[in-house]
């Protein structure tokens, strides 16, 4: 669909603020373990009867804990996901520490699937396996492109692994390819980059961007954002900090980057109003980002 026809259902159906906001306002949030990482998951509150919640998987950025994604993934969730974050511990070139492996895609399906059926568990029903999708930052975004090709290598994953079937769409922070010339991606990703990012250069995000191959694909740059423009705080202990400032509000830089990511998410689901806004109509309304996607 043009982006002037779904800006016109938008407008002819729902009333879009600037900036728009999540539809769920109350989140919960519990702890689990996926394959034996501790992770904790955020999903909406609701009364109102709902269909079973897509699964989001979030990628941790290298030495980032989970903790510092509370606000990034409690926001996501309330655009209608069951957010998952799990702490992923392993021993890369030497070094121990926390860092994503693509492999964590199938963990996540298979505990989205035993976590549907648990007796006790608080989102009994209510999740959908069937849909994955995937978020990440910094070296968690990385892997995450690597798995978007349908077949993640090392050192994202200890050996080739395909992608799960399940897997529906990426949207990722401060990662690209390494300068790779071709990202042959079998999902939708959208890269959303911070202009002030001092570690994940907004020209290689763009780079990056311009590497994928296959539409739909979405470039999200957030003006005055560094690094951990994703983070609950700047510069998270034991994670390489980012010597370039942040000038955007935290909470604002948070909001913004947990908004396009979710509405890329729902567009890929086919969700009309998520369409509307990652092709175009959100560049219109939000004033901290410019954006460049190919829609077809």
């Amino acid at each position: 669909m043009a982006v002037a026809a779904l800006a016109a259902v938008v407008a002819g159906t729902i009333a879009v603020p600037a900036p728009a906001q999540a539809a769920y306002h109350s989140v919960q949030t519990y702890t689990t373990s996926v394959n034996g990482d501790a992770a904790d998951v955020y999903a909406p509150q609701t009364s109102v009867a709902h269909d079973p919640w897509p699964v989001v998987l979030l990628l941790q950025g290298a030495n980032v804990g989970r903790a510092q994604y509370a606000q990034f993934a409690a926001k996501v969730a309330g655009y209608g996901f069951a957010v998952v974050v799990p702490d992923h511990f392993q021993v890369l070139y030497g070094q121990p520490g926390l860092y994503a492996t693509g492999d964590e895609a199938a963990w996540t399906v298979a505990w989205a699937g035993a976590e549907n059926t648990r007796t006790g568990s608080p989102l009994f029903g209510q999740l959908d396996a069937g849909r994955l999708l995937l978020l990440g930052h910094s070296f968690g975004g990385a892997a995450g492109l690597s798995l978007a090709t349908g077949l993640c290598t090392p050192p994202f994953c200890a050996v080739p692994t395909p992608a799960p079937v399940q897997l529906k769409g990426a949207a990722f922070y401060g990662a690209n390819a390494g300068g790779a010339p071709v990202i042959a991606n079998t999902v939708p990703v959208a890269l959303v980059q911070g202009d002030a990012d001092g570690i994940a250069a907004p020209a290689a995000g763009l780079a990056a961007y311009q590497s994928v191959q296959a539409p739909p694909k979405l470039y999200v740059l957030v003006g005055g954002a560094n690094h951990y423009g994703i983070t609950n705080t700047q510069n998270p202990a034991g994670a390489r900090p980012d010597l370039s400032a942040q000038t955007l509000d935290q909470a604002v830089s948070v909001e913004t980057v947990a908004r396009w990511s979710a509405y890329w998410l729902r567009a890929q689901l086919g969700d009309v109003v998520g369409q509307a806004w990652v092709y175009g109509l959100g560049d219109a309304l939000d004033t901290d980002v410019t954006t460049v996607f190919a829609a077809h």
